[in-house]
């Protein structure tokens, strides 16, 4: 598709989208989020969808983005994630706009499996079978393992498939994966849905990692859990950013 004369409007998000209100500079920002909130399943399916070589806006300030970024805070799946989670063309809708991240010579070193329905169960029986194996015993972290990808409506394992050989070094391979997961929890907060990336052991099992599907050398950067959250989380502790931030030395 040729580049428009005109700047496009592609970039322009859906006119239903409704415009949070921006927080009061001093008000208090350890005041949980109400635990429920509009879903943008609509906004979602109908996403402006540039093709290669569309003219893009260099800058696109947003003050709804800025306060999601200052306030955002992941639901744990331990306090309870129910549904509905994003499905059909909503969760197309996120999965795109999760693999829009910086990725040098576009190696595409990442994929999705999503984990809904009946598979969270088989897959957590997998889990919990892989722990009896290694000699676990206790019926109660069994059980626990079994019920470990139903802790919400919908998992979406990222996976990095990196090129170790590719001219693209491997590290920048791995960070563009971690930014897929980051932007997957933006973009579910932004449509109105609960998330948290998580790890854990499963992520490291190759018995796991086999029921995933997962061809040799790829890897589980993180499984994140999609649903509503049972209650609004509280802020906690961020980093001093004084101690974090200096300057080049020469």
């Amino acid at each position: 598709m040729a580049a428009p004369d005109t700047a496009p409007t592609t970039d322009t998000p859906p006119a239903d989208i409704p415009t949070p209100e921006t927080p009061k500079t001093g008000a208090a920002t350890t005041e949980a989020e109400p635990a429920t909130a509009p879903r943008l399943d609509a906004a979602l399916a109908r996403l402006p969808d540039p093709a290669k070589g569309d003219a893009l806006a260099a800058m696109q300030p947003s003050p709804e983005t800025l306060a999601l970024l200052a306030r955002r805070r992941s639901t744990k799946v331990k306090d309870g994630m129910t549904g509905p989670a994003p499905e059909g063309a909503a969760l197309a809708g996120l999965l795109r706009l999760a693999a829009r991240v910086p990725d040098h010579r576009q190696v595409v070193p990442f994929r999705f499996v999503t984990i809904a329905g009946p598979a969270r169960g088989r897959l957590g029986r997998v889990a919990a079978d892989a722990l009896a194996a290694d000699g676990e015993t206790s019926e109660a972290k069994l059980a626990l393992e079994r019920g470990r990808f139903e802790r919400a409506p919908l998992v979406v394992a990222v996976v990095a498939r990196t090129e170790p050989a590719h001219k693209t070094p491997e590290w920048e391979q791995v960070l563009s994966v971690g930014a897929v997961c980051q932007t997957l929890m933006i973009a579910a907060h932004a449509a109105g849905y609960a998330a948290q990336w998580l790890t854990e052991w499963v992520a490291y099992d190759d018995r796991v990692r086999a029921a995933l599907g997962l061809a040799p050398g790829e890897r589980v950067a993180g499984f994140v859990y999609l649903g509503q959250a049972a209650g609004g989380p509280v802020e906690r502790a961020r980093p001093d950013m004084a101690a974090l931030v200096s300057a080049c030395p020469v």
